[in-house]
């Protein structure tokens, strides 16, 4: 294990919380992070929210919560062997995926479109939202309360938020909304955690999509032969082992694959710190370039996989009835608790029923947000079949 390096954070010279407590005699402020994701409510709904495939549909594709995890475990490995702080690099990565919808991309694409008269829908601004208001859990405050690190990364983990060409009014309503905004250095990248989990985001989600995919009949092992970097992992993994079926050898090959995207990784921002010398991670975020990165190679060659990905498993005709009953389902909640927010349930309806219709709008895609997809299944029912009378 290496030493924290000088451009990690420092929990110690965290930039505290907003609202002020007094601190954990057994936890750094970025292990209690962590531990106020595990142990919130939207956290556990991602055991049944996909990200390609309805949960009802097999128990062996991933969802948005083991994805989560696989995530959380490539980007601490990454982090210790970068000398970064683990912790917060792990919490970042089990907190990305919490303001998903149901449904996967189909239904945040859903969602937006409902809310296009209501300042949008985004999924990242609504894992702000839900981290700093819709989880209510402390008798003090809304929201999680998590630390300045936690919150800058979870904004800022794609890179800066605005620049020449995009200003404060141009982001979604619910980074808007959020009073503390401007405090997080919107104009920088962010710290060198969140930019190990968002790019962590990218290896778990490129090989369990190949691994999904194949599981689900979508493509074979033999289709993904001829791909840079896949084709080559696929193929030394038949040579070495002739006689195992496609399935172990399809285990071996993402476990191989795995590794060597985390190489890449690790040899890029090695050059690039040699390059830059950061000596904190405010010299990180105030960077030209992110300090964590994929070399330009393995860009040049992944784009194969992602092209691949895309016309044979995003665009199967299977996925594509799946997205068409999950953008109706989310459409007909949508129109009919915003027509009729009565039909909602507590505290939902209390909300609803008195406020405006920006307000309204936004607290029925609040409550649909944080479903799970069994739950829009069965909520769609309850409500668009005639033939239940409860």
């Amino acid at each position: 294990m290496e030493k924290r390096a000088p451009y990690a954070t420092r929990h110690e010279d965290s930039r505290g919380r907003y609202y002020d407590e007094p601190p954990s005699a057994t936890r750094t402020p970025f292990q209690r992070d962590r531990d106020r994701i595990i142990h919130s409510t939207a956290f556990r709904r991602l055991k049944q929210k996909t990200q390609v495939f309805v949960a009802h549909e097999g128990d062996h594709f991933r969802t948005r919560l083991t994805h989560s995890l696989e995530v959380a475990q490539i980007a601490r490995s990454i982090a210790r062997t970068l000398g970064l702080d683990e912790d917060l690099a792990e919490a970042l990565a089990l907190a990305h995926d919490l303001g998903h919808p149901p449904f996967g991309h189909a239904g945040e694409d859903q969602l937006d479109d409902c809310m296009k008269d209501y300042d949008g829908f985004d999924h990242n601004a609504q894992t702000l939202r839900i981290v700093t208001r819709l989880e209510v859990r402390y008798p003090n405050f809304d929201g999680l309360n998590l630390t300045w690190e936690m919150l800058e990364g979870l904004v800022k983990h794609n890179g800066p938020v605005i620049g020449s060409d995009v200003q404060i009014g141009d982001l979604p309503a619910a980074f808007r909304e959020f009073a503390h905004l401007k405090d997080l250095e919107l104009d920088q990248f962010a710290g060198p955690e969140a930019q190990v989990a968002a790019l962590s985001d990218d290896i778990a989600y490129n090989n369990h999509d190949i691994d999904d995919g194949i599981a689900a009949g979508l493509f074979t092992v033999n289709e993904l032969m001829e791909l840079p970097v896949v084709g080559e992992a696929f193929r030394g993994v038949k040579v070495e082992y002739p006689l195992l079926s496609d399935r172990m050898v399809t285990y071996e090959a993402v476990r191989r694959l795995i590794g060597i995207w985390i190489d890449d990784l690790v040899t890029e921002t090695r050059r690039r710190i040699a390059k830059h010398k950061p000596a904190s991670a405010a010299e990180v975020r105030a960077m030209g370039e992110p300090l964590v990165a994929f070399s330009a190679e393995l860009e040049t060659r992944q784009r194969a996989l992602r092209t691949f990905l895309f016309e044979r498993m995003y665009k199967h005709y299977k996925v594509n009835r799946m997205r068409s009953k999950a953008k109706r389902i989310l459409e007909e909640l949508f129109e009919g608790f915003l027509a009729e927010p009565s039909t909602l349930p507590s505290p939902w309806r209390e909300d609803a029923t008195q406020a405006e219709p920006m307000r309204r709008a936004r607290i029925v895609c609040d409550y649909i947000a944080g479903m799970t997809d069994g739950y829009a299944v069965e909520e769609h029912r309850r409500l668009c079949d005639l033939t239940r009378l409860a």
